[in-house]
């Protein structure tokens, strides 16, 4: 008699299999390869189907899953020199019946749908079909290799790494459906992939020659923050290149000598002037933006190695967010900035050109401000900024400008009562409790629909729809309330100016390599790891005239571990230039220590643009303390080095 299966036996076989523990083995490899081509040419029903099971699966199974799947890409990727896995061709029988065995393992279980019948009132007599199916598991467990042990060659097996992405990305757009996901974000990555050759994957994913090639890059979930940011520095890198290029080419299609400074964006400040020096500078050089970045400070001899850069991007932060601007709002409850509802100030203050590429009358100072953040990341700085994480969705919303000009960008739909937590929780928490409040909201709360917002110990009132002074909250009203409540602080009050800021950043950071981050990749690469480890940088630590065993090494290690936070962070913008740490750690880092032996009583010295510190021959630990604090307490400006 013929066992036939019923509608979506097939895809619920598959759906057990996969979370087989087996495929932890490296023998089980062929047979995991084929199930994975098996589930990837499934018809897009099936795969909405495979997503909505894996939106329910227990967790541990979940990551189980992952972990062997990025395992096997892993493997495959690098192959392992023992050249364990059978060839395909004694092998080709393990998936056909793996397949149906396992399809008959799926009626044990209750089925997650109604596609599935009870395996009480199953047509065929198949409750033997578990024991049988479960013994043919073991076989296939301890199955042992053939006799020539061969590791089949990548390139009979090349389509291993795209089946087993490709399944990957199904169980991703599950995880991301979930809420909140079950897994984080992060355990998606494979690190290995760091080691790849990622520009000519990322070549090969832009290439119009050769659609359909394989990319890592076309699945990013999977490519760790450190890959990402290798992308995004070389890309950069490259279009530096070109654009000096083409700068030299004019200057010699001119018949005029080239200067070495026609390579970089070279921004000179005084330091008593620097918001308005550095805005003039970059108004003024717009298409000198995507160079190579050099500063330097007037009236000071310090040659830009990367130092004095560094030191620009930290300062200006510091007074572009200060009050007087009138550009942000600082937030005390979250300890973060958010976008003043007010461009007036920001007009009548400094009358730049805004981006000649863009509209006239956007605030120049934003769209300075947007391109500052875009330099950082261009010229790959950390910036010590405190923005919530709904800002950089909005730098993605979306993460390539588009061609119209009527477009709009930066607008977040449907944002949350948790996005306006991160900036104003006491608010966040109001609307909640309105939300929840089982009273007469009309007569209780005396409600209209307007917002009042404090800017600079100012109240100003809005309304959130017309005559909305006039029109009361009520019970049932509520809920489209605190919508538009939610849309106007987090995207209308703000559009131009955010708009602004959203076009300078993307007007030095175009490159499709931002269309493969998420918002929380951005905000790393702008702002870096809130982590200090100093045992990391320890052990990347070289030394020129000390070994890392001498007595002042082992004091000065000792010192900088018992520091508090606050002034393990001056030291580190003492000695690299940055208090942000680098994305990937400070194991990423370069760091140097140096003996100088002529000046014993000198306080330590720092050259930021090679990230090494001059330490004297200190006679004490207590003294070796004094020193250092005193340096790293007192060390803005090129002129003390």
């Amino acid at each position: 008699m013929t066992n036939r299966l019923y509608a979506s036996d097939e895809v619920r076989a598959m759906f057990m299999l996969i979370q087989n523990p087996v495929f932890a083995a490296q023998s089980s490899y062929t047979i995991l390869a084929h199930l994975l081509r098996q589930m990837v040419n499934l018809p897009s029903t099936d795969h909405q189907l495979l997503v909505a099971w894996f939106k329910i699966l227990e967790v541990e199974k979940l990551r189980m899953m992952v972990r062997h799947l990025q395992q096997f890409i892993t493997i495959r990727q690098f192959p392992p020199a023992d050249k364990s896995l059978p060839p395909l061709s004694k092998s080709r029988w393990w998936i056909p019946m793996a397949t149906k065995t396992l399809a008959l393992i799926s009626k044990s279980t209750p089925p997650m749908d109604n596609s599935l019948q009870p395996l009480s009132k199953s047509r065929c007599k198949s409750r033997w079909w578990i024991p049988i199916s479960t013994k043919f598991l073991a076989l296939i467990s301890k199955s042992t290799p053939p006799m020539d042990n061969s590791l089949q060659p990548l390139s009979k097996s090349r389509w291993w790494i795209p089946m087993a992405t490709k399944i990957l990305a199904l169980i991703n757009a599950a995880n991301n459906a979930s809420n909140p996901p079950l897994l984080d974000y992060s355990e998606f990555y494979n690190s290995a992939l760091d080691h790849v050759d990622l520009m000519q994957d990322y070549f090969n994913w832009q290439s119009p020659q050769r659609p359909g090639q394989f990319a890592y890059c076309q699945y990013p979930f999977i490519l760790s923050i450190v890959a990402k940011r290798i992308i995004l520095t070389k890309d950069s890198e490259q279009q530096m290149i070109l654009t000096a290029r083409r700068s030299l080419v004019a200057k010699v299609a001119r018949h005029q000598a080239p200067q070495i400074d026609i390579f970089f964006l070279n921004i000179h400040i005084r330091r008593s002037h620097l918001v308005s020096d550095s805005l003039n500078e970059i108004a003024s050089k717009q298409k000198d933006l995507k160079k190579k970045l050099k500063v330097s400070f007037v009236g000071e001899p310090g040659l830009d190695m990367g130092g004095l850069t560094k030191e620009w991007f930290l300062l200006l932060i510091r007074q572009i967010f200060h009050p007087d601007y009138g550009m942000f709002v600082y937030h005390p409850n979250s300890r973060c900035y958010w976008f003043s509802t007010d461009q007036e100030g920001n007009l009548r203050e400094y009358n730049l050109i805004a981006c000649k590429s863009y509209d006239d009358s956007l605030p120049s100072i934003l769209v300075s401000s947007g391109v500052l953040m875009g330099l950082a990341v261009y010229n790959s700085i950390i910036l010590d900024l405190h923005f919530p994480s709904i800002c950089y969705r909005k730098l993605l919303s979306p993460p390539v400008v588009p061609p119209s000009d009527s477009a709009r960008v930066g607008v977040v739909k449907s944002p949350t009562m948790e996005d306006l937590a991160e900036i104003m929780p006491d608010v966040s928490r109001g609307l909640a409790e309105l939300l929840a409040y089982e009273g007469n909201v009309e007569e209780d709360m005396c409600l209209t629909f307007q917002v009042s917002l404090e800017e600079y110990g100012q109240v100003k009132t809005y309304k959130l729809r017309e005559e909305g002074e006039n029109v009361p909250v009520t019970n049932e009203s509520r809920e489209e309330y605190v919508n538009l409540y939610l849309d106007w602080i987090l995207n209308a009050a703000i559009y131009e100016q955010f708009r602004a800021f959203y076009l300078g950043f993307h007007s030095v950071c175009a490159s499709n390599a931002l269309i493969m981050l998420r918002p929380e990749e951005v905000e790393m690469l702008v702002c870096g790891s809130p982590t200090l480890d100093l045992n990391e940088l320890r052990k990347v630590t070289e030394y020129d005239g000390y070994k890392a065993d001498d007595v002042i090494i082992i004091d000065f290690w000792e010192v900088l571990q018992s520091l508090s936070d606050e002034l393990k962070k001056k030291f580190l913008l003492f000695a690299t230039g940055s208090d942000r740490v680098p994305v990937g750690g400070m194991g990423e880092m370069t760091f140097k220590i140096t003996r100088v032996t002529n000046k014993p009583d000198n306080l330590p010295e720092a050259h930021t643009c090679f990230n090494q510190l001059v330490l004297p021959n200190y006679s004490t630990q207590e003294m070796l303390r004094q020193k250092l604090i005193i340096a790293i307490s007192n060390a803005e400006g090129f002129g003390l080095e």
